[in-house]
């Protein structure tokens, strides 16, 4: 009697203690955990903009909807998370319309050099029959649709021992580009040798001397500290790039409507706030590279735009479409 008694307390404390752990779970299945992948170190203001949304919409929430932020790569490269997102393996990811392209071809138009005036003209695609046109068609081809149009800068060339101040002075010399082939025209324009390197790989490929140079946005220079192995900051402005918040379109028709409305809300403040910071940060930007150490070189730009005006939209227009860039360009 005295077992059975014993044995029947065990198994009444093991239903218990089965109870007690099936509860949280039973809690934890009602929570919406997103996984958002970025490319970019978490020192960068994009990288921030997505913390500041987890936080928001946490906060919200009561962290019922739980984003989880995975910056500096560690969900692989960026075209890695873009597949991810496509498949569903991962829900977010943040990336430019000319990355975009390797899953749209027709989006690389959005980041073509030479296209957007400044941050205000870029801001304008968003709401562009064009571009709602390539959304739809990125999330019927693809899976993943564009919830935001971010303003990421004004790209330049960096260069490690060359004191570059016309495409003349481009002949033979090794540029990173990402690899996006109307970025590869632009080098080619300018008589570059355009040399695709993965973004996470970019540092070591310019101590190393792997490539002559570089060109990103001056807030990316920073971030990714190519102030150290970089001498010359060359002001060409070649083109304004965008980043796109990028959802698993199946994921994000899976919410409910108020998650969606609630979730868009707190990425429009997000990026808002981005562009704002970004604008601020280039303000500032030059003269904080110059202290660094850059010499700051400020070229002719029509000297740069001419001769990639004169081939680069001329060579994609079949897959831009018949006057796109211009339609765009005049926004």
């Amino acid at each position: 009697m005295k077992t059975t008694f014993h044995r029947r307390h065990i198994l009444a404390g093991t239903a218990a203690a089965a109870g007690t752990i099936a509860m949280p779970g039973i809690l934890r299945a009602q929570a919406t955990v997103i996984r958002w992948g970025e490319l970019l170190a978490a020192t960068h203001p994009q990288v921030q903009m997505v913390q500041r949304i987890s936080a928001d919409v946490k906060a919200k929430t009561n962290g019922r909807i739980d984003i989880q932020v995975f910056p500096g790569g560690q969900l692989g490269s960026g075209k890695d998370m873009m597949e991810s997102v496509s498949a569903g393996a991962l829900q977010f990811t943040t990336d430019g319309a000319g990355a975009l392209g390797a899953f749209l071809p027709a989006l690389t138009l959005v980041e073509a050099p030479y296209l957007w005036r400044d941050a205000a003209h870029l801001a304008k695609v968003k709401d562009a029959p064009i571009f709602a046109k390539m959304n739809e068609e990125l999330a019927a081809k693809r899976g993943m649709r564009m919830l935001n149009v971010t303003y990421y800068g004004k790209r330049h060339l960096t260069t490690g021992t060359k004191n570059v101040k016309t495409p003349a002075d481009m002949v033979g010399f090794k540029l990173r580009v990402p690899p996006v082939d109307v970025f590869q025209a632009m080098a080619d324009a300018w008589g570059a040798k355009a040399t695709p390197i993965a973004f996470p790989e970019l540092y070591l490929a310019l101590s190393q001397g792997a490539v002559d140079g570089q060109e990103n946005p001056l807030p990316t220079i920073q971030s990714g500290k190519f102030f150290e192995v970089q001498k010359f900051l060359v002001l060409t402005e070649h083109i304004i790039t965008p980043r796109m918040i990028i959802v698993n379109d199946a994921f994000w028709k899976g919410l409910p409507a108020a998650d969606r409305t609630l979730l868009q809300a707190a990425f429009n403040d997000g990026a808002a706030w981005q562009d704002k910071e970004l604008l601020s940060q280039e303000a500032g930007l030059v003269d904080t590279l110059k202290k660094a150490g850059m010499t700051v070189v400020e070229p002719d730009l029509e000297a740069w735009r001419k001769p990639v005006l004169a081939t680069v939209p001329a060579k994609f227009e079949a897959r831009w479409g018949k006057g796109s860039f211009d339609t765009l360009k005049a926004l």
